[in-house]
């Protein structure tokens, strides 16, 4: 199992980005994916998720503003993230759930300034 977020960087408070993570080594379709993030200090959270199905489902933090989707013909899952706040800067990380196995990628930074 391989997961690789890309997508982060510096933007401006109100800015948006689109992280994406690239999957291999499983059936990515069968799986649901979610996105987690973790500021310093703090404990890692999640952010979205979505199932096989394609229902997502959200924190509330981030409701109205992110939008997780994923296209299974390129195994890949994206987060989009508007209106962003300084709040929301933390390094990104895609998790997949199989069993008793969790799976992370290597994650991606975020940093909103204000």
């Amino acid at each position: 199992v391989q997961l690789v977020e890309s997508g982060g960087g510096l933007v401006q408070a109100g800015g948006s980005l689109r992280l994406s993570c690239a999957a291999s080594g499983f059936t990515f379709a069968d799986y649901a994916i979610g996105w987690y993030r973790q500021a310093p200090g703090t404990q890692r959270e999640r952010v979205a998720i979505i199932t096989s199905g394609g229902s997502t489902n959200y924190a509330a933090s981030v409701k109205g503003r992110f939008t997780i989707s994923r296209d299974n013909a390129k195994n890949t899952v994206y987060l989009q993230m508007n209106s962003l706040k300084p709040e929301d800067t933390a390094v990104y990380y895609c998790n997949l759930l199989r069993g008793p196995h969790a799976y992370w990628g290597q994650g991606t930074q975020v940093t909103v300034s204000s």
